[in-house]
């Protein structure tokens, strides 16, 4: 699997993953149903995962790489 997704790419998904984990996870006004929660745990989830694995499965579909150098 090459990475298609670069530094500054990654780095946003991690802060965005992180931020849409800690709002499903505590007690937030914004995500107050059952349902709402998983929808945002999952896209946070998402996000993390494709930070940590540096790769986007939707990015050769629409033709983009963020990354310099794909390994």
């Amino acid at each position: 699997m090459k990475r298609n997704i670069g530094t500054l790419d990654m780095t946003l998904r991690l802060i965005a993953g992180a931020t849409f984990g800690a709002i499903g996870f505590f007690n937030n006004p914004v995500v107050s149903g059952g349902l709402s929660k998983v929808i945002v745990a999952c896209f946070a989830l998402l996000l993390l995962a494709t930070g940590l694995l540096r790769y986007c499965p939707l990015y050769p579909l629409i033709g983009v790489n963020t990354c310099k150098s794909s390994r």
